[in-house]
């Protein structure tokens, strides 16, 4: 009996405002939209053998369910644009935290060079990595990144698996 490889699953969260991508202030985040840039991630996880689950809430609770829902569906990681409450949510970092899976922690825009209060992170003390200020790009490398350490902590990553 051949033993069939498991693809490991990313959960990719955006919070509050991201379903606004493409009409929220294009001349900061761009004319993509949210769902151009979901199915564009879908393609380049594929393409790094990793499926990827998307969600978006403008809800603080619905993204911590989501959180702890990664953890009991034993998921691979956690790709998190917390947006504005990356600023404000102790209650995310703290989720971040409890399920202790890889987690990397991305921005569309350079948070570092925008207003004061949002130099602040809560889901940075549970993030590997951070990446930020480049649009679609800072997605792809957090992709990249997980792809990345999943394959050097020992997990079977078939590239361009078959869908």
């Amino acid at each position: 009996m051949t033993k069939r490889s498991t693809v490991p699953t990313i959960v990719l969260i955006n919070g509050p405002n991201m379903n606004m991508l493409g009409i929220r202030e294009p001349e900061r985040y761009g004319s993509v939209t949210l769902s151009q840039l979901e199915n564009h991630l879908i393609h380049v996880a594929h393409e790094l053998g990793l499926h990827l689950e998307t969600f978006q809430s403008n809800s603080e609770a619905a993204i911590i369910e989501k959180i702890h829902d990664a953890y009991f569906g034993r998921k691979a990681g956690i790709l998190i644009n917390a947006a504005a409450y990356t600023h404000t949510s102790v209650a995310i970092g703290d989720a971040l935290k409890a399920v202790n899976l890889p987690c990397v922690e991305i921005h569309m825009t350079n948070t570092e060079e925008r207003e004061i209060y949002r130099h602040v992170s809560f889901v940075r003390e549970a993030a590997d990595a951070v990446f930020q200020g480049e649009g679609v790009q800072s997605y792809e490398k957090g992709l990249q990144y997980l792809a990345n350490y999943l394959e050097a902590s020992g997990a079977a990553i078939p590239r361009g698996y078959a869908s």
